[in-house]
């Protein structure tokens, strides 16, 4: 099911539709701007975001909207959500350098609100915020609560969102139809009012990937694109809860492509996946981990939801593993990634599983 929106490709700049004078830009260090995500703020006046769903909230007043952003390779797409119209966002495709998105002249007088989401991730490269232009006579006011609850996600693909717009008979690559905001993970958070901080990266595993770098050497880092030098600072934000659905490539990759070799034994697979969990509980030694896998076709037979099961049985027999459990989301028979509505699926089993687990 592909959601009907707004689509703006080639987002309007100054060049061809422009504000009404005078206008003025709020700096993106504003003291009124909601971030959320892991977000290098090395440069307060221009911080960078790299990750999946990473987002930017504000509350403004003024009839008209324009974004300023300075993308790195001209590939990234956001969501951007005014006035709580998430069926119909306007999409932006950033151009590579630096640019004024013009998002509306016409808006009503008063009060409004606004969210600039990632739709992309960082292999389509950073994008640098660098503020909004509103009316000359406009402000910001004071952003919206950030949630208490806080929920973080390491996932491939399916936790980014890859292809969930395109069309059920369609090809799913097109980075116009990524949309992370309708992936599963993204959902939940929504649906219990939680904080969320997206660690994916499509075709990564935890033994292998489609590319050099697996999830053990990327998890930590602040910037997403690509295997880097950067660190995250996990003292900044802690979370409640967990999620880790991986595997999936690792499952392709090594029974049907035989690209690591010598071929791993059950119990190395299992071990592998134990030493990932225990990296992260390293990280976050009171939270919630809840062990994921699906909804692609490593969940179409037993095999590899078994590993999952093993490492989560075998760590659950230690003292600060109390707080590990599982959840599979059941392979549908259809081949591509997860389109929205297998994500909302997805969702509502997530979602009623956390409320039960964690009482929110």
């Amino acid at each position: 099911m592909k959601f009907i929106h707004s689509l703006l490709i080639g987002a309007l700049c100054f060049s061809s539709f422009a504000l009404a004078e005078p206008v003025q830009t709020i700096s993106a260090d504003n003291q009124y701007y909601l971030y959320t995500g892991r977000i290098d703020f090395s440069d307060k006046k221009s911080p960078q975001l790299s990750w999946p769903g990473s987002s930017i909230k504000a509350n403004f007043t003024g009839t008209s909207l324009a974004i300023v952003l300075d993308d790195q390779l001209g590939k990234n797409f956001f969501n951007v959500i005014v006035d709580g119209e998430t069926q119909h966002p306007y999409v932006l495709e950033a151009k590579q350098g630096e640019h004024t998105y013009v998002i509306s002249t016409a808006l009503k007088p008063g009060k409004h609100r606004l969210e600039i989401y990632k739709r992309t991730e960082g292999e389509e490269g950073a994008t640098h915020f660098k503020g909004l232009v509103l009316d000359k006579d406009a402000s910001l006011l004071k952003p919206p609560a950030r949630p208490k609850r806080r929920m973080e996600i390491y996932g491939d693909s399916i936790t980014s969102g890859m292809g969930n717009e395109g069309a059920d008979n369609g090809a799913d690559h097109l980075l116009s139809e990524k949309n992370n905001y309708w992936a599963y993970g993204a959902i939940t958070a929504r649906n219990v009012n939680a904080e969320l901080h997206t660690i994916s990266q499509s075709g990564i595993g935890i033994m292998i990937s489609w590319f050099p770098f697996i999830m053990p050497q990327f998890y930590d880092q602040l910037n997403a694109v690509g295997d880097n030098g950067s660190q995250w600072d996990f003292s900044r934000w802690t979370p409640d809860l967990v999620v880790i659905n991986l595997f999936q490539n690792d499952s392709w990759l090594v029974d049907r492509e035989k690209r690591l070799q010598p071929i791993p034994s059950d119990a190395q697979r299992v071990q592998a996946y134990v030493d990932f969990v225990r990296t992260i509980r390293a990280k976050y030694p009171k939270a919630q981990i809840i062990c994921a896998l699906g909804s692609m076709d490593a969940t179409a037979n037993p095999t590899w939801p078994g590993y999952v099961k093993d490492a989560v049985a075998r760590m659950q027999q230690e003292n600060n593993y109390k707080k590990i459990d599982t959840i599979f989301f059941p392979f549908n028979g259809y081949g591509q990634h997860p389109r929205i509505a297998q994500h909302k699926a997805n969702a509502e089993l997530l979602t009623a599983f956390i409320e039960k687990k964690m009482k929110w």
